[in-house]
């Protein structure tokens, strides 16, 4: 990939060698001039970049890189989140401490990340692997989102048919994942345009977003898609979907409890829309996927994972239970008080 223009749901670059880390690298640095980062920024980022690179080379196995902007309030940054199945960390804390080291190394990578970052989150096992997450911004750090997400094209493809996209709107607090029919650039468009429409609907709860979003496709092949609210005032979930999205809600130390899709393609014919009220106690996380996502995950198998960002647990999840054989989308979302 030439990485002369990043679009937002990024670019992903495998890391099985080291040649590809000083693209990587010279990517991340036009992502961040093009966003208009001061130099000493892009400097930073340049840093990072090759701190997070150097590991997954190192250390990894099976190691990607997302690189893709991040806005918020007017304002963008560069976001890099890496992935790997490597041996992992038993204390990622320690580990980014300079001087500590696993390898005999200097050991200063991940605390150089860490200093040269605005934010940074991570999740590491053991023999499980790493996940670790960074932005770098100008101005203040901004700090994580209520929600995260990620998606990857099948194998053999450079754009995804999945997608996802968050938004607020006179208080509610909505997501929606998308799955395209198909792969490729058509099915791409399809999500594009159904993300695109998400941002822009006119307020009202999940399923007339969902009818709006199914009128405003339907010049694209179609989707399934569904859409949720969380209301963590009211203690509710509220959900709409048609097709095949998983959906679950999560609460620790009870059984996870699935959402209702009905069958239909948003953009093709006149789908039946029906929304659904789930209980959403505090401390409860939500759990969207497409079905390039296997649904035999369970969150109680990452020790300390509710503690850290959506972004991160969606990483975990993406890289433990997506399959490569379909294009892949992960989103999780937190209630906000």
């Amino acid at each position: 990939m030439s990485g002369d223009v990043v679009p937002d749901h990024g670019l992903w670059f495998r890391m099985e060698n080291g040649g590809g880390a000083s693209g990587v690298r010279r990517a991340a640095e036009r992502l961040g001039q093009q966003l208009g980062l001061r130099p000493e920024r892009v400097a930073d980022l340049a840093i990072v970049t090759a701190e997070l690179t150097s590991n997954l080379v190192k250390h990894a196995q099976e190691g990607a890189l997302l690189l893709r902007p991040v806005r918020r309030g007017g304002r963008a940054g560069v976001e890099l989140v890496v992935i790997d199945s490597g041996p992992g960390m038993a204390d990622l804390a320690l580990s980014s401490v300079d001087g500590h080291s696993t390898t005999g190394t200097l050991g200063i990578g991940l605390g150089a990340i860490v200093r040269q970052a605005s934010w940074f989150d991570g999740y590491s096992l053991p023999g499980r692997g790493t996940v670790l997450a960074v932005q770098v911004w100008d101005g203040p750090p901004v700090g994580p989102d209520w929600a995260g997400g990620l998606a990857r094209p099948i194998t053999g493809e450079q754009v995804s048919g999945d997608g996802y996209a968050v938004r607020v709107v006179d208080g509610r607090h909505q997501v929606l994942v998308c799955d395209g029919l198909g792969h490729g650039p058509l099915a791409a468009a399809a999500t594009g345009a159904a993300v695109s429409a998400f941002r822009d609907a006119p307020v009202g709860p999940p399923a007339g977003v969902v009818q709006h979003l199914h009128r405003a496709i339907s010049h694209t092949r179609g989707a399934a898609l569904a859409v949720a609210e969380l209301d963590a005032a009211a203690g509710l979930l509220r959900y709409a979907g048609l097709g095949n999205i998983a959906a679950m809600v999560v609460v620790a130390g009870e059984r996870r409890r699935g959402l209702v899709s009905l069958p239909g393609i948003a953009g093709h014919q006149r789908p039946a829309v029906r929304e659904y009220d789930y209980p959403f106690p505090p401390g409860a996380t939500l759990v969207m996927h497409s079905d390039g996502v296997v649904d035999r995950w369970d969150l109680d198998n990452y020790p300390g994972l509710a503690g850290r960002s959506p972004l991160v647990a969606a990483a975990v999840l993406l890289r433990d239970a997506g399959t490569r054989r379909d294009d892949a989308c992960v989103l999780v979302a937190r209630g906000v008080s």
